[in-house]
């Protein structure tokens, strides 16, 4: 049976649900696996023909032991995480025509056809099952309480309505996400469900962080309020997320074991993190394109070894619109020798002089296997602009910040362009969550095309709505205070 440890090393190892219901480790550290289970050539050749639920599965029961969730309620937890999923194959591939010079094929990954059109509720809904699940079970109660920049605050929110042991408050900074992710939130009318919209976030989701993570490490705070997260703290996210890597390869790959490229539009490092997970497993995946806006910690540690905080700069892809990538603090676990002490040490570096400057070596390790690009918002909306007249395709934002990345790395010749491997761009969310900026990037100020209208948005512009506000000066009593009444 797989533990589950700190990253700080400090707290002792759990099991599979513990590490789940508790969200972040005691110590402070990000939970992890003791060990990351490694998948054979041969099975991956034979799970080639599997559809996503039952390749999930085989997946996901390499880290949850059947004496934690026995197989058969695995399967039922999996199959109920998908059932409000649109689109028959989940998460279709699209090939996309691009530039000549590149060499590769490239391909948009829609993961955004889940019930909030965004990438999150791939996770989210099993996640959320799984939590209720395990809760039901030791007849418990859980306070969930998350910060989003955009699209995990809804995705939390629809997976958790309704569920009788999950009370669940999704914090976003007033003003800094679109009125139609917002509007997820606050027209689901749920009894368990508590929107808090919050005032004066210069840093926006890096704020809230801040204080759900002081209210996590107060002494006795967590046990009194039951609290916990689904952020992709959580080691449910992450690891449910490093299906999608292992299903787009087997989807576009010709034979197992020749090279595929993702590139991936990165704000707190979570879906970074769960592509190397899956390429640790044994996923031939050749390089990772890290793909930023113009909040590029993530591209600066990368491309100097240099891991620093910068002011936050809104964008139009403002989902990862993030300066403080936490999962990055998972993936230096793995390649720092998985030593907690030096990744506290790390840690404590950063927060008291805002950076850590890596080693030649081991920035070394930091690259292997991955690269990064920053693009502009400029970019982004000539990207947006350049698919929709050419190809009749649109992108969302953060889609586009992802193919723009892709087309300038392989152009530059920051990837191989052996004999066009493909190169597989994840697009995270349905353009309709953003119809300011396709108005801007397609010049529509006399209505959007269909292809930026979704109807389950459509219908939550006409509901009322319900949430509260707090200024971030305030958010922790209010939490406090608010979770108490609920209790």
């Amino acid at each position: 049976m797989i533990q589950y440890v700190s990253t700080k090393g400090t707290a002792p190892p759990v099991s599979f649900d513990q590490a789940v219901l508790e969200g972040f480790a005691p110590d402070g550290g990000l939970y992890v696996p003791k060990r990351i289970p490694k998948i054979p050539v041969s099975t991956l050749k034979n799970w080639k023909g599997l559809d996503y639920p039952a390749l999930a599965f085989e997946i996901l029961s390499l880290f949850i032991h059947d004496t934690v969730i026995p197989r058969d309620d695995l399967k039922r937890l999996i199959d109920k995480s998908f059932e409000p999923f649109e689109h028959p194959e989940l998460m279709p591939l699209v090939p996309l025509v691009s530039d000549e010079n590149s060499g590769h094929t490239i391909y948009s990954m829609e993961l955004f056809h889940g019930p909030t059109q965004s990438f999150k509720d791939i996770a989210m809904g099993f996640l959320m099952n799984t939590v209720d699940y395990l809760l039901e079970r030791r007849n418990s109660r859980l306070s969930i309480i998350l910060a989003t920049t955009g699209d995990t605050g809804p995705a939390a929110a629809f997976a958790a309505k309704g569920k009788s042991c999950i009370d669940c408050w999704p914090l976003y900074p007033e003003g800094m996400i679109s009125r139609e992710q917002e509007r997820q939130m606050t027209t689901l009318a749920a009894p368990n469900i508590h929107p808090v919209s919050v005032r004066n976030c210069p840093d926006g989701g890096d704020d809230l962080d801040l204080v759900v993570a002081k209210m996590f490490a107060t002494p006795g705070q967590k046990e009194a309020l039951n609290l916990s997260s689904v952020n992709s703290i959580n080691w449910c996210r992450v690891m449910a997320q490093s299906v999608h890597y292992v299903y787009g390869y087997l989807k576009v790959c010709d034979t197992v074991g020749d090279p595929v490229h993702f590139c991936v539009p990165s704000g707190a490092f979570g879906n970074m993190f769960a592509g190397f997970l899956a390429r640790e497993m044994g996923a031939p995946i050749s390089c990772f394109i890290c793909a930023n806006n113009t909040n590029q910690t993530l591209h600066q540690v990368f491309s100097t070894g240099v891991f620093k905080k910068e002011d936050l700069c809104p964008t139009l892809s403002s989902a990862i619109d993030i300066v403080v990538p936490y999962n990055f603090w998972r993936f230096l676990y793995f390649i720092g020798g998985e030593d907690g002490k030096k990744l506290a040490g790390w840690m404590t570096d950063f927060e008291t002089q805002g950076e850590v400057r890596f080693d030649r070596q081991m920035h070394a390790r930091i690259r292997q296997g991955y690269t990064s690009c920053s693009v502009s918002d400029k970019l982004t909306l000539e990207t947006i602009r350049h698919f929709w007249n050419h190809q009749g395709y649109l992108l969302d934002p953060h889609g586009a910040v992802a193919v723009a990345a892709a087309l300038e790395t392989a152009r530059e010749g920051g990837i191989d362009s052996g004999a066009g491997q493909p190169l597989v761009c994840l697009t995270t969310a349905h353009p309709a969550k953003f119809p300011d900026v396709i108005k801007k990037a397609l010049n529509a100020e006399n209505g959007l095309p269909r292809a930026a209208c979704h109807d389950t948005i459509e219908q939550a512009r006409r509901l009322d709505e319900s949430f509260q506000r707090c200024d971030i000066s305030e958010l922790e009593r209010f939490l406090i205070r608010d979770i108490e009444n609920h209790l």
